[in-house]
């Protein structure tokens, strides 16, 4: 749908040069139900999804239902330092509640004030994506939950001495047999489903937000300038071709220029995992949900501030070009053709900081 007018355009085209007249015009558009909104302007190889509120906690799969007991154990599990060797890190102290379940920092400490060497991202939407951390290596949360305890940067302990601490503890074992109904020894899978649980429970932190409130038809707390950030969002901005659907992502990896390849910062992402050279460079596309919370953001933690960030994606992102030895080098990365210059003025940045702001 690229290129086609929107119902906006042909209907608040005529008050564009009246100030303040456009931007109040499309922001009456988009206080009507989401079903009545202008259509957006994405590619036309997107299988996008129209924005929609996010349900009361994140679906489970048929091995782990949720039960209240789990998310519970879960909860505690969660910020328990017990789970690392030190005693002294939980999986807390990366996320953090009051920090939208992000840290705040650009990379995190871990065990011995180890830095790691991606960000820490917010985990409130964690429970909707099928690829766990920045490179997509874990397929569940279930299986992502444990790795963070046996990372040697993070929380650096093994599998088998937390079983051994936790089944020695004074209280833990009559907890997961309570939790679990089964007697027997703690064993690592229930860690993984309890951890799981009480991470799909956490995206009702987004429940109280003026865009979430939009969603559920209640526009009261969204400014006109705010509206028409989320118009631009859906169209001259280009956002809502990765970021769509109640989750905000798509789900999907992609590169945006930021692979450092050969110098400082160089990370290969998601090809670390598949080995194919198109993945070179390329990482998940983050929910949105709570973004002016998460800061750092990108998955080195390089943007500090949503103004800087803003201007990058209004030039299309870097796009480097290999010189020299890298002319023949199959591994250069290429940054994604999703990524174009924008042309926003400064008063829609403006508008669309405002949007992101109400996230």
């Amino acid at each position: 749908m690229t290129g086609v007018h929107t119902s906006a355009d042909e209907l608040c085209g005529v008050q564009a040069k009246e100030p303040g007249a456009y931007q109040a015009c499309i922001a009456q558009l988009y206080r009507k139900p989401v079903a009545q909104w202008p259509a957006p302007q994405i590619d036309a190889d997107v299988a996008w999804q129209e924005m929609a509120p996010l349900p009361a906690r994140a679906p489970s799969p048929s091995d782990n239902p949720f039960t209240e007991a789990k998310a519970v154990l879960g909860e505690r599990l969660f910020n328990d330092p017990k789970l690392s060797r030190s005693g002294q890190i939980a999986c807390a102290s990366c996320h953090e509640p009051d920090e939208a379940f992000a840290d705040g920092r650009r990379v995190s400490f871990g065990h011995d004030r180890q830095t790691g060497r991606r960000n820490a991202p917010s985990v409130v939407m964690s429970g909707f994506t099928r690829h766990l951390f920045w490179d997509g290596r874990s397929p569940s949360l279930e299986a992502q939950a444990v790795v963070p305890i046996a990372d040697h940067v993070e929380m650096a302990f093994t599998t088998d001495e937390l079983l051994t601490r936790l089944n020695n503890d004074a209280e833990y074992p009559k907890l997961f047999e309570q939790t679990f109904a089964l007697k027997g020894p703690i064993v690592a899978e229930q860690i993984a489903q309890a951890l799981a649980t009480y991470q799909r429970t956490l995206v009702k932190a987004t429940r109280n937000t003026a865009f979430e409130q939009l969603l559920l038809g209640r526009p009261q707390r969204m400014s006109d300038q705010q509206l028409y950030g989320l118009h631009l969002f859906r169209t001259q901005a280009r956002c809502m071709n990765c970021h769509f659907g109640p989750t905000l992502s798509d789900d999907q990896f992609h590169n945006l220029g930021l692979t450092y390849y050969g110098r400082k910062y160089e990370d290969l992402g998601r090809y670390e995992v598949t080995a194919n050279p198109q993945d070179v460079g390329a990482f998940r596309t983050p929910s949105l949900r709570l973004l002016s919370k998460t800061a750092p953001w990108m998955h080195n933690g390089l943007f500090v501030n949503m103004e800087g960030t803003i201007a990058f994606y209004n030039q299309g992102m870097p796009r480097p070009e290999p010189v020299g030895p890298q002319k023949n080098d199959p591994l250069f990365p290429r940054t994604s053709d999703r990524l174009k210059p924008l042309g926003l003025d400064l008063e829609q940045r403006r508008a669309l900081i405002e949007f992101l702001d109400s996230l």
